[in-house]
């Protein structure tokens, strides 16, 4: 069992063994190749979550209704392959428990450890980059190549969002993933994507990864690597409204990196409530 801080994350008063849901932290970004302090979005993103009423009223329902619970932040140790081992064992703990984890990142390379114990039939993930390098600066587990690692584990992936990468990976992509860049949202629009999508993963298992930049960040600039002309937090709350209720074995929400007046912590937040709130909502019909 890995070891956990003791940061909570809004009305999270449920005791473990009676949680549904349960949050984590992962307070890591060592590969980092632009804008550092994504380690310190957990405890931004936990602090940001007071400022929230406690009823959501597209669910109609109060979150402590909901039986969720944060167990805090890891230890996490300095290498990247070390960090996705932690992150796998301590997803490896929380299946056995039949919780649903809820990770906040940190770096998107975190996402890696989730998926390889996860093993879900598909992997959804919203991100201005596609991420799919085998290598960078050295290390397989940079945050650029998560999309090539959780391939190792998932079969079919399916990429929202994107609108940087090299021109090898744009062909790669569309050829082996079910690709929907950021113009592709803006033409088609994100419903007529999302029953799309909806058709594709049927009732099969899936994990959702909402990388932060994934939104224009001229909307929530707290982002390590910024793009512009991306999505809205709107389009990405309609991704976590329209996955939620399908059969969901992770979520996370990553690479927020709070130096900002508190506004992309805030969108985080929000939206981590938004996937439980859904989840639960959706099978409780």
């Amino acid at each position: 069992m890995q070891s956990f801080s003791n940061t909570l994350f809004a009305d999270a008063e449920t005791e473990y063994n009676d949680a549904r849901y349960v949050i984590f932290g992962v307070p890591f970004d060592g590969t980092t190749s632009f804008k550092a302090g994504a380690r310190d979005a957990p405890l931004a993103v936990r602090a940001a979550s007071y400022n929230l009423e406690t009823y959501l009223p597209y669910y109609d329902i109060e979150m402590p209704e909901i039986g969720f619970h944060d167990m805090g932040d890891l230890y996490c140790d300095c290498l990247p392959d070390l960090v996705v081992d932690q992150v796998a064992d301590a997803v490896s703990d929380l299946v056995k428990d039949e919780k649903i984890p809820v990770m906040i990142g940190g770096e998107h390379s975190v996402t890696i450890g989730a998926v390889q114990t996860l093993a879900p039939a598909w992997y959804v993930v919203c991100d201005a980059h596609l991420d799919m390098q085998d290598e960078f600066r050295g290390s397989p587990y940079n945050h650029d190549c998560v999309t090539a690692r959780v391939a190792e584990t998932v079969k079919n992936i399916i990429l929202i969002g994107p609108r940087s990468g090299t021109r090898e990976e744009f062909s790669a992509a569309r050829k082996e993933y079910h690709l929907y860049t950021a113009d592709d949202v803006q033409e088609r629009g994100i419903s007529a994507i999302l029953e799309e999508i909806s058709g594709l993963i049927g009732d099969e298992t899936v994990y959702l990864s909402i990388d932060a930049d994934a939104v224009d960040c001229c909307l929530t600039p707290g982002l390590g690597t910024p793009e512009p002309f991306g999505l809205t937090p709107t389009d990405i709350r309609s991704v976590i409204r329209r996955i939620a209720q399908k059969n969901v074995v992770g979520f996370d929400y990553v690479e927020v990196l709070p130096n900002d007046a508190g506004q992309t912590a805030v969108v985080a937040a929000h939206l981590i409530r938004e996937f439980i709130a859904g989840h639960f909502c959706s099978r409780r019909k």
